[in-house]
């Protein structure tokens, strides 16, 4: 899979191997199915994958061939067969200066980086499929035995009781921890393997408690042995880089796992005592989240063109709102690197930085030696940069000092907690921001929440009841077009009838006339209704196109939606 679809899709549109109606088609039906852009392409034969690599490919000015027809064994020594796998690689031909090696995204700059350092060598990179090169792997370097079912098969085995002569645990990494290892990085691939967002370890009285946090539900799983919640919490402190010796205190830490056939992971860990041990909760943070574009995350084609015209403005402040989880930080990441050009500074302040953005100057918020975001938003203005990301406004120094920076010319971005997007506005003026200072900064508010989309695996179409249409406000004289449906449940998403998840949006523009507006004191009720007046979508509005789409159902847009009473 290419990693930066934004940039593949726009690629394809301005070469003219997809038209423009052919492209918003495509966006539209990935939405609605769960489907990538570039997926939904080749589900209606207009390229196919491997045409679509070719176009990539050339782009970036390397060759493309469908097929590894050709290997020189003697080279193969060249990279241990785990990189191989990791880095989806494979060394093809000795070249006088280096290595022809072959590849399977030409946009993955960070892998090329990463196998120039393994091997030390020049590399002349050729792009072939995915399938083809881990064919190829299988061929010379066999099938991997580190295999995910093989490292959780262990999970129950009386092997696992890790105990030193005394009886005590042993927390030292030690040829007898092996076990432990696999299980601990077995629970890892495993949640990476269902999607899931967050693990949790939780210790009770009895058990050890097993949940993985999957499209924002919590889901139990197979239970880890209670004997071994000392070794399991003491292995992932370790990983993490967390002294093992503090059990009394909360603790944070990260780990970055490079799996042996698939992706580095990088897990935010946080650790906390309770009265049964200490509980640990690990969130997986997806890098794939950060590559993809405005459809994949749910916006249909009309707020796609009001967002792209907001976050290129010159100037101004675009605040995306909703509560903790609601997807803020990734919209904020999904429009930073729509826009993240060679021309451009970007510069972000963050606590903590959760994703690493290739060209972007990123700094973590540190209070115990007085980094805070408002010195480091005015250290930030000294960079000289174009645009700047906060990751929240807490305050009103913070805000005083991301409104100045607007207004000099800076475009800023940055979130709020706050039910629906007017309310933002009156959030700052409580916070003590002069309202004319909101009004003349602020270009855009967007509010979002999470729901879950329909699994294409099982999805059925599905006849609504009259009590749901009823608390959407819909009848059956205008749903003629619509296309209501739900899963029943399948292996693929666990039962549940759902899998991913897409937001539901609330775009609110600061024109001339809500400035006036705004600078008049008028409440946000008044706001919010004129907003409307002229076009604004609510969020239950939105939803209710995305259930009538066929991409959700209704109870989830109801469940997100409860405070939006319109």
């Amino acid at each position: 899979m290419i990693s930066n679809e934004a940039y593949v899709l726009e690629l394809l549109q301005n070469s003219g191997s997809v038209s423009l109606e052919d492209m918003v088609a495509c966006q539209q039906e990935a939405a609605a199915n769960g489907l990538s852009t570039l997926e939904s392409i080749s589900k209606r034969g207009l390229l196919t994958q491997d045409q679509i690599l070719e176009i990539v490919a050339k782009d970036c000015g390397m060759e493309f061939e469908a097929l590894i027809e050709h290997v020189d064994e003697d080279i193969l020594s060249t990279i241990q067969p785990s990189d191989s796998r990791r880095y989806h690689a494979l060394p093809v031909r000795r070249l006088p200066a280096g290595l022809r090696i072959a590849i399977s995204d030409p946009l993955d700059f960070e892998t090329l980086d990463a196998l120039r350092y393994l091997l030390k060598t020049d590399l002349e990179p050729v792009v072939v499929p995915l399938a083809r090169i881990d064919e190829a792997i299988v061929k010379f370097f066999g099938k991997n035995d580190e295999s995910l079912q093989t490292l959780m098969a262990n999970m129950d085995g009386s092997e696992l009781e890790l105990k030193t002569a005394g009886g005590e645990e042993n927390e030292e990494t030690a040829e007898g921890d092996a076990p432990i290892i696999r299980m601990v990085y077995g629970l890892i691939l495993e949640a990476h393997r269902l999607r899931a967002s967050d693990i949790h370890i939780e210790p009770l009285e009895k058990r050890l408690r097993l949940r993985y946090r999957i499209d924002g539900n919590m889901q139990e799983m197979r239970d880890p042995p209670k004997r071994l919640q000392s070794s399991i919490i003491s292995r992932i402190k370790i990983m993490s880089n967390i002294s093992i010796a503090e059990k009394r205190l909360p603790l944070d830490g990260r780990i970055t796992l490079a799996t042996v056939d698939g992706p580095t992971l990088d897990l935010r860990v946080s650790t906390v005592p309770t009265i049964h041990g200490e509980s640990v909760v690990m969130r997986i943070l997806d890098k794939k989240n950060l590559m993809l574009g405005l459809p994949e995350l749910g916006f249909f084609a009309d707020d796609q063109l009001i967002l792209e015209r907001v976050i290129n403005y010159a100037d101004g402040i675009f605040l995306v709102t909703g509560p903790t989880g609601s997807g803020k930080s990734t919209t904020l990441y999904a429009c930073l690197n729509m826009i993240n050009k060679p021309d451009r500074k970007l510069i972000t302040v963050e606590d903590p930085v959760e994703y690493q953005l290739a060209g972007v100057n990123q700094v973590a918020v540190n209070t115990d030696i007085g980094m805070t975001f408002a010195a480091a938003l005015r250290a930030m203005l000294r960079q000289a940069p174009n645009i700047i990301m906060v990751g929240e406004i807490r305050d009103v120094e913070t805000a005083s000092i991301a409104i100045n920076a607007s207004l000099t010319g800076h475009l800023v971005f940055s979130s709020l907690h706050t039910n629906d997007a007017p309310s933002a506005i009156t959030r700052l003026v409580d916070m003590g921001v002069k309202p004319f200072l909101v009004s003349s900064s602020i270009r855009a508010v967007l509010a979002q929440r999470l729901i879950r989309k329909i699994c294409p695996d099982c999805k059925q179409p599905y006849t609504p009841t009259d009590v749901e249409l009823r608390a959407l406000n819909l009848s059956t004289s205008n749903l003629a077009e619509a296309r209501f449906a739900k899963g029943h449940g399948c292996d693929r998403c666990r039962g549940t009838g759902y899998r991913g998840r897409a937001g539901i949006f609330e775009i609110f523009v600061v024109d001339d006339e809500m400035r006036h507006l705004i600078n008049e004191g008028v409440p946000v009720s008044k706001i919010r209704q004129r907003a409307r007046d002229l076009g604004m979508r609510t969020l239950r509005e939105d939803g209710i196109r995305k259930v009538v789409s066929g991409m959700t159902t209704p109870e989830e847009v109801i469940s997100a939606t409860m405070s939006d009473k319109d």
